[in-house]
């Protein structure tokens, strides 16, 4: 990823996080770092305390990054961190008696001058509304995507699919994290959403897209939340929007 360090942007954030209608913890995590160019979304498993243990540890590890000196460094140590808590989360979960998984999905947006760089693993998602269209930049790891991509299910299909919460990557869920990473251009007033599945399972893209176009970024993220528990989410429901500005403050 080969990036000049000018800052040549500013960023309008918003975040949300909510319980959801049924389960008692919310093992959602995010994280909001404009100041540096990062922003997550983690969405923790595993039962009782462990996949909160995982999401919390996620963003605590990558909240504790320095400043990035150089886009190469910057991504380099976002997966390094993401690795390394891998490693741990194993280890927990062998700890802890040999529990079958400690484990969390994770989305990473990285912006750095005029780029920007994202990862994840799992089905926690993000969205780009660009010029009035909203394309979604990841692809779930789950088995039912994995159908769809075959072609043996549609979208519609998988949606209901009995087995639409099975995940086939997760950090913490295997020895070997296997991160998929994307790098592209910003573009000023670029809106970026990232969410976990408590939202797109009960949200259509068109809901998102109505929002992502009609509502300020720093209240996006506020709605779309309020728009899932009011659907009838079960799941916790996290959403964090940013929207790509000119940064002012540079002499014209």
């Amino acid at each position: 990823m080969t990036m000049s360090t000018e800052q040549v942007y500013q960023y309008v954030t918003g975040a949300c996080s909510h319980v959801g209608n049924v389960r008692r913890l919310n093992e959602d995590a995010l994280l909001s770092r404009p100041d540096i160019g990062l922003w997550v979304v983690a969405d923790g498993m595993g039962g009782h305390d462990a996949g909160d243990y995982a999401s919390k540890m996620i963003v605590e590890r990558l909240d504790a990054l320095p400043p990035p000196q150089s886009a190469p460094t910057f991504l380099a140590a976002v997966k390094d961190s993401v690795i390394d808590t891998n490693e741990h989360l194993r280890e927990e979960a062998k700890r802890r008696g040999g529990q079958s998984v400690i484990g969390s999905t994770v989305v990473i947006f990285m912006a750095y001058g005029r780029y920007c760089a994202y990862l994840w693993a799992g089905d926690s998602r993000i969205y780009r509304l660009r010029r009035g269209e909203m394309t979604q930049l990841t692809r779930d790891h789950s088995y039912v995507q994995e159908l769809v991509d075959m072609g043996h299910l549609d979208h519609d299909e998988a949606e209901s699919h009995p087995q639409a919460n099975v995940i086939t990557r997760a950090v913490g869920a295997e020895d070997l994290l296997n991160l998929d990473v994307r790098q592209e251009l910003l573009i000023e007033d670029d809106v970026l959403l990232l969410c976990s599945d408590g939202l797109t399972k009960v949200l259509s893209d068109d809901e998102i897209f109505q929002c992502l176009s009609q509502v300020p970024a720093d209240t996006a993220a506020d709605d779309l939340v309020r728009a899932a528990v009011t659907n009838g989410a079960k799941d916790n429901v996290t959403a964090l929007v940013m929207k790509c500005t000119a940064d002012t403050t540079l002499a014209p």
